[in-house]
């Protein structure tokens, strides 16, 4: 098992112990906030399995259905977090909405609030770990798992806070006022998961830094006239990188092979921690403008 589904097998564990305590202290106490964390909860240990699956088939080889592997799983999967992490957020914003409209109290506070310091402790412990996993392996989806237990960890205290509030004061509104604002924050946090994960599926074109760094070592090699046609994008945890290289007219065949070799090598150095996909094509004359013009007809 790659060490990436660990970390997810961790994160399904971790998210069944928490909907049990916090869906039992939720229903009994009839706080909106807590109710909300049980069902933000829910809702992470079924990403945490659809990301088990996705991890587990993404890095299959390439085969004769699909020949150029199943990599972008891992954005499909960062979406598909982000679109439950919003999903859940509407669900919480309703719950406080009623509570303000119903005026309910809440009850069994101690409780609740013992629940919320555990849930601190071992969601603050799982974040860590997944922090640790996603910089070691640069893996989208659990650097998106990462960020979705820091925003639970975030409303955790919030809701810790809240309920520490209520009961010293006995001002219910306090409750679905944090609610919403759990909400907010759940929506402000999915949005850049949802927004890499669409983009990579549509395959846009790495970072303009990523960009200059391949250019800059297209540029230093010698032993080409020039070059055309770069492309790059990105699936999870692989990029691919495509381009034409032009060769001197006297280069034999042989030498340019050999001259494209070196560079692809060194087009993966560029990227260690990702698996690197390099697509040469070798020119013996600069044809970009001659296939542009014909693209126009």
């Amino acid at each position: 098992m790659r060490i990436e589904q660990k970390a997810t097998v961790a994160s399904m564990s971790v998210a069944a112990i928490l909907v049990s305590l916090k869906m039992i202290i939720g229903v009994m106490s009839g706080s909106v906030a807590v109710l909300a964390s049980a069902i933000d909860s829910l809702l992470d240990l079924t990403v945490s399995a659809f990301n088990f699956f996705a991890l587990g088939h993404a890095q299959k080889e390439p085969d004769d259905k699909f020949n150029f592997g199943r990599g972008k799983l891992e954005p499909l999967a960062a979406v598909v977090e982000g679109t439950i992490i919003s999903m859940s957020a509407i669900f919480v914003l309703y719950q406080a909405i009623m509570k303000i409209a119903n005026d309910t109290p809440t009850q069994h506070l101690q409780e609740s609030i013992v629940v919320m310091v555990l849930s601190i402790v071992i969601t603050g412990a799982l974040v860590l770990f997944l922090n640790y996993i996603a910089k070691k392996t640069k893996n989208m989806v659990i650097r998106a798992d990462a960020l979705h237990y820091k925003t639970d960890l975030f409303s955790n205290g919030a809701v810790l806070l809240a309920l520490g509030l209520i009961s010293m004061t006995g001002v219910e509104l306090i409750d679905p006022v944090l609610g919403i604002g759990i909400a907010v924050y759940m929506f402000y946090s999915a949005f850049p998961i949802v927004k890499e994960g669409v983009l990579m599926l549509l395959d846009v074109a790495l970072e303009e830094e990523d960009v200059n760094k391949i250019k800059d070592l297209l540029e230093s090699e010698k032993e080409i006239t020039t070059y055309h046609f770069l492309s790059t994008r990105q699936a999870g945890s692989h990029i691919y990188i495509s381009v034409h290289l032009v060769f001197n007219v006297t280069v034999t065949l042989y030498d340019a092979h050999v001259v494209g070799d070196k560079i692809e090598m060194k087009l993966k150095k560029l990227f260690p921690e990702y698996k690197v996909h390099t697509l040469v094509h070798l020119d013996p004359y600069d044809d970009s403008e001659m296939n542009e013009t014909e693209d126009e007809y």
